[in-house]
C-alpha cells in the first residue's frame, strides 16, 4: 500500500511548530515563514468557512416544516 493511500494523523502541528526553536533562522527565512503560515491560515479559514456554509444549507433543507 501506497503511503499516499494511508490516512494522515492528525496530529496537532500548529503545536509542534510553535515548539520549534527559530533561532537558526534567519531574517529571510522568517519572512518567508510567516507568508507561508498566512497563507495556511487563509486556507484554513475558507475551508472553514465553506464548511460552515454548508452545515448551514444541510440545516436549512433538513428543518423540519412548521405549519
Amino acid at each position: 500500500m501506497d503511503d499516499d493511500d494511508r490516512p494522515r494523523p492528525r496530529g496537532d502541528s500548529a503545536s509542534r511548530l510553535a515548539g520549534e526553536s527559530l533561532d537558526s533562522y534567519s531574517q529571510e527565512e522568517l519572512d518567508l515563514r510567516v507568508e507561508l503560515l498566512e497563507a495556511e491560515i487563509a486556507r484554513v479559514t475558507a475551508h472553514k468557512d465553506r464548511a460552515a456554509a454548508h452545515r448551514l444549507a444541510a440545516d436549512a433543507f433538513f428543518k423540519p416544516k412548521v405549519p
